[in-house]
């Protein structure tokens, strides 16, 4: 008889604490690492692992995996790149607690915000809950094949508990307030890890209104945030606008965060990026942050670690001509829709023709041609400014519009062209590598379960070892040091103290890697969500097995069927005493 479940050989072991690898074993039974070291006892499942590191499973505290965990199993592209566990709920938006009237309001918001088209949500939702406890446990009564977390969202529970005027961003009374506080403690108690906020301007229902969360009252946030306290939750995150053109306006909402986070006791994380505009604000930034914390705030910014920003091409949501009349006009199926591009007097007209003036903010990136680029397989996110779509334009002769035009009617028309929104002023990644050297900095922002026809970002774990931690020249990222930052760090935010480390007693959440073979591929596109819906979809090569639970749920990069995933709910785990994420 088997001494143990699993069983993994000749190791590399990366275990998440930022120390140096060591070749060991590593045993696993009844779900958890029961030993590590030279393991001379069988196993019941052996895998080798010569050749190969072996890490903590890795956890992505910024996902919208709320709709995708009611219609699917596989929490996709997230568990094809090493992601165990999954945070949801983020940016305010999801789907409860909702009144069947408020239905179709809450889908408008997340079709606006997050790209989820509305034909997917409609049939893919089986709206069997009202409240988010009951939401829950729709959640906990479905297979996955990894671990869910989720926040409640702000605009959900803003409807709910204040109606239409919720909506329309009325301001609220001590009586909302109250009853919103007493919704957010039912929430926390029943599993939410906190509450999940956005008052940033792009995020827009796809009707062009702002979210009901928009701009509410720093009393409203910290009244809720006292309630996440009172339930014992522990986080408060937020999609933060922060207007980089006017640093004393940023540094004030900085502040406020500051205030929340000391008040109520609460970690606050929220969004940071390199805006290109203002390509040294980050800095003074992450100084105001370490004020606050000096102050005894417990502020933790999410980076994305590669540029921010979107995919574009004729079968995705958004390109340069996307809302030009003519275009507008073109057939709805991708064939027919090429063969009229590939017009000489379609192509001419719409170079010629000026796009409408867009209803989502986000389409005003797409004529960003100095932040533009092809994307080559294997694609490259940190390409030269030389390659942009002005400088070829520039070289050629040419306007930006030909190029862009030209570039996407590549590859039988499914070229696609990536605008570097954000993190890419000077046109590299060093104010990349500075900010996750930060102590308080955190890595997220994979956005899994959203933005289906615009970004793949949940491939960011795979980006991080392959290039930001082995083949990009110069400056790297230490390997142990990328591990952890994909794994103890973001489990220390969350409080998730039974993962995130290589450590006995600690949940298999474990990943084997060849490392040396790791690729990316180039996004491709999928139909394969209700309704036949679209999404990008993004493959790596070189995860040899990827563990959940113990179990084996990809193997050599592909799943096994095995679902073994389940709801964590706050109440089953606790955070380290002490354990900040920077500590």
């Amino acid at each position: 008889m088997a001494d143990y479940d699993v069983v993994i050989r000749n190791g590399l072991l990366v275990d998440g604490t930022g120390a140096g690898p060591l070749r060991g074993d590593l045993a696993v039974r009844d779900g958890r690492i029961a030993r590590i070291g030279s393991i001379e006892e069988q196993g019941l499942w052996e895998m080798d692992a010569e050749g190969c590191i072996v890490t903590p499973g890795f956890i992505d505290v910024h996902t919208h995996y709320d709709g995708q965990a009611i219609w699917a199993e596989r929490m996709v592209p997230s568990s094809a790149h090493g992601v165990t566990t999954a945070v949801m709920g983020n940016c305010g938006v999801g789907f409860a607690p909702c009144r069947a009237e408020d239905r179709a309001m809450l889908i408008a918001a997340m079709e606006g915000v997050e790209d989820i088209p509305e034909i997917v949500m409609t049939e893919g939702l089986a709206w069997e809950w009202e409240t988010f406890p009951e939401y829950l446990q729709a959640v906990a009564g479905r297979r996955h094949d990894i671990d869910l977390c989720s926040y409640i969202p702000h605009s959900a529970l803003r409807v709910y508990a204040m109606g239409e005027r919720g909506a329309l961003r009325e301001p609220s009374t001590a009586e909302d307030r109250a009853r919103m506080a007493a919704l957010v403690r039912e929430a926390v108690r029943a599993g939410a890890f906190g509450f999940a906020t956005s008052n940033f301007a792009f995020h827009r229902r796809i009707d062009g209104e702002l979210i009901p969360s928009f701009d509410a009252a720093e009393a409203e946030l910290l009244d809720i945030a006292r309630a996440v306290a009172d339930a014992d939750g522990g986080i408060f995150q937020m999609v933060l606008h922060l207007d980089q053109a006017d640093a004393a306006d940023t540094k004030r909402s900085i502040q406020m965060l500051g205030r929340i986070s000391r008040q109520a006791g609460l970690v606050v994380t929220f969004t940071l990026a390199q805006d290109n505009a203002h390509p040294d604000r980050w800095r003074a930034i992450l100084g105001w942050i370490g004020e606050e914390v000096a102050a005894g705030a417990d502020l933790r910014p999410q980076i994305f670690p590669r540029p921010v920003g979107i995919i574009m091409g004729h079968e995705l949501s958004l390109n340069p001509f996307s809302d030009c009349p003519t275009y507008k006009a073109l057939p709805a199926t991708i064939d027919a829709r090429l063969a009229r591009l590939r017009d000489p007097a379609v192509r001419a007209q719409l170079l010629d023709e000026m796009p409408d003036a867009p209803v989502l903010p986000i389409h005003q990136l797409s004529r960003s041609y100095d932040r533009m680029f092809p994307m080559a397989d294997p694609p490259s996110y940190e390409p030269p400014l030389d390659s942009s779509v002005t400088a070829q334009a520039a070289a050629r002769g040419v306007s930006p519009e030909e190029v862009a035009y030209d570039l996407m009617l590549a590859d039988g028309g499914r070229g696609l062209l990536f605008i570097a929104a954000a993190n890419y002023a000077d046109g590299d990644l060093r104010p990349v590598l500075e900010m996750m050297r930060d102590p308080h900095v955190v890595l997220g922002l994979g956005d899994g379960g959203a933005h289906y026809g615009l970004i793949c970002d949940s491939s960011y774990p795979t980006f991080v070892l392959t290039y930001l931690a082995r083949d990009r020249p110069g400056d790297r990222v230490d390997l142990a040091q990328a591990v952890r930052a994909l794994t103890d760090v973001p489990a220390r935010l969350m409080g998730l103290a039974d993962r995130g480390r290589l450590a006995p007693g600690l949940k298999a959440d474990i990943n084997v890697i060849d490392h040396e073979g790791l690729t990316l591929d180039l996004p491709r596109v999928k139909f394969d969500l209700p309704a036949s819906g679209r999404r990008l979809d993004q493959a790596a090569s070189g995860f040899r097995c990827t563990l959940v639970g113990g179990r084996p749920i990809l193997i050599d990069d592909e799943p096994t069927g095995l679902l073994p995933g389940q709801l964590v709910r706050s109440g089953a785990v606790r955070r380290s005493a002490g354990a900040g994420v920077g500590s």
